[in-house]
């Protein structure tokens, strides 16, 4: 096993476990697989032109290696795949949702579940419960949902991590997905607690870089919001994957199990929501987690409108029990070890290659800097877009754009445009899906059009949808 520390503001790799050291491969072996589809560089560039430049408007088979997102996209086990043949569908009561409230309950250490039929069904009741009209909503860096939703709602969304993980050319740092104290508590001194609604911790903070934070972090921020009566929120997409960085980089918690930093992780906290999809490693699923009875009384309300009873929140039987094994194979650290390792292989190989990275490597993927890579091609003329656009082109390989288009807004006064600070291209990895050898496929190719990047141009917006934030789902887009 292989831990993080810290030197030198430099992070370095140390063993500390030599009793397996040969087993480094995979913790699973491959039951079944699914083909392929090898095509053209013509037919992938008719594609491009058909799906106006957009990644999200390709069709899945004529994708060579899909990264465009580690959501839903996970390998189900075959314990999983087992557990779904005892699915109970009963539409109240089904003894499903009580195994997957029991696996709940026991990773998070909170009471009260309510699953939903995903993530944005979680983010939308935990939007409505908690961003109010006219108040803040403070977090590390909110993603496009709850962005999206506060944007409906009128509530105020500020994005307060520690300035190295704004900047894309920062030097490695463990836990760049940390909440500035110091921009927080002046937040709250200059509006008053009362104009602030909820703080919302992302982890791992995904626009950033799949970049974790720190349980020092998570600590300072709950005891500042709770001093105010501020109510805390977990966005617990990748929980076991924040958990593994602060088990392996933060001091006190290496003998610690993945379980026990999680619990901890989440008793500094009123409510967490969770795209199950992600290290729940199954393809549909949520899950709105609470403490607060009262809390929980109204999101199971919410939930009987927009999901579905509350014994089963969208989801069917079967889904209930593959989720309830998943979320327990997620924490196995066996499984984190390759997970993590595999995002890391993609970086190093991309380095290798002089391809400019968010460092170090996060959890769920690799963030190229789209910046750095095209530095001739400035933010108003998307140069993560023209990569990821590069990218298929070349490879058939589909990756996403978060920068200028994702998270770009504009001035509600002048209409203006106003650029992130993040401007990258994720490579999102399917959690036991793809080999080192598909890593492969990628550094090689990201290589040569690194080595090729003058020859590109930047882009041009051509269609946008009504709300801002979420504009990157159905954009389209022309070649400069």
């Amino acid at each position: 096993m292989l831990k993080y520390s810290q030197g030198d503001k430099k992070l370095t790799l140390r063993k500390v476990d030599e009793k397996m050291r040969f087993m480094t491969a995979e913790p699973f072996r491959i039951k079944m697989v699914e083909r392929l589809k090898k095509t053209t560089k013509e037919q992938r560039q008719q594609w491009l032109k058909e799906a106006r430049y957009n990644a999200f408007q390709l069709k899945a088979e004529n994708v060579y290696i899909d990264c465009i997102t580690d959501s839903g996209t996970s390998a189900m086990s075959s314990e999983q795949w087992s557990a779904m043949m005892l699915g109970d569908e009963s539409y109240a009561g089904s003894k499903s949702f009580y195994k997957l409230e029991a696996s709940v309950q026991d990773i998070f250490g909170m009471p009260y579940v309510q699953p939903t039929h995903q993530g944005r069904a979680a983010d939308y009741i935990m939007a409505k419960l908690y961003a109010k009209e006219g108040k803040y909503a403070i977090g590390n860096m909110h993603f496009d949902t709850f962005r999206g939703n506060a944007e409906v709602l009128g509530a105020l969304a500020v994005d307060y991590v520690v300035d190295h993980g704004k900047d894309t050319a920062s030097p490695p740092h463990p836990f760049k997905g940390n909440i500035d104290i110091a921009k927080m508590e002046r937040l709250i001194d200059e509006k008053g607690p009362q104009q602030i609604s909820v703080v919302i911790i992302t982890v791992t903070c995904n626009n950033n870089g799949g970049q974790p934070v720190s349980m020092k972090n998570i600590k300072e921020v709950s005891n500042l919001a709770k001093s105010h009566n501020i109510p805390v929120v977990i966005d617990a997409a990748r929980l076991a994957e924040n958990a593994y960085f602060i088990q392996h980089r933060e001091e006190g918690y290496q003998n610690k199990t993945i379980k026990e930093i999680i619990r901890e992780m989440f008793s500094y906290c009123e409510t967490a929501t969770m795209s199950s999809k992600k290290d729940g490693l199954v393809n549909i699923g949520g899950l709105f987690v609470t403490r607060n009875e009262e809390i929980l009384k109204q999101a199971q309300q919410l939930a009987i409108v927009h999901e579905g009873f509350i014994t089963y929140g969208g989801l069917a039987g079967r889904d209930l029990e593959a989720l309830a094994v998943g979320l327990q194979e997620g924490v196995d650290e066996q499984y984190l070890e390759y997970r993590i390792n595999q995002a890391k292989y993609l970086g190093d190989r991309l380095l290798e290659n002089g391809v400019p990275i968010i460092e170090p490597t996060g959890g769920h993927g690799v963030y190229v800097d789209g910046r750095r890579f095209f530095p001739h091609i400035p933010q108003s003329e998307f140069p993560s877009q023209r990569l990821v656009v590069a990218l298929y082109e070349e490879a058939g390989v589909r990756a996403v754009e978060l920068g200028a288009c994702a998270f770009g807004a504009k001035d509600p006064i002048t209409g203006e445009d106003i650029y992130p600070d993040v401007e990258a291209m994720r490579i999102a990895l399917s959690r036991r899906v793809y080999t080192n050898s598909h890593m492969d496929v990628i550094a090689n190719a990201l290589g040569e059009i690194y080595r090729n990047r003058k020859q590109y141009k930047g882009m041009k917006l051509v269609y946008e949808g009504p709300i801002t934030s979420l504009r990157h789902f159905t954009a389209g887009f022309d070649l400069l």
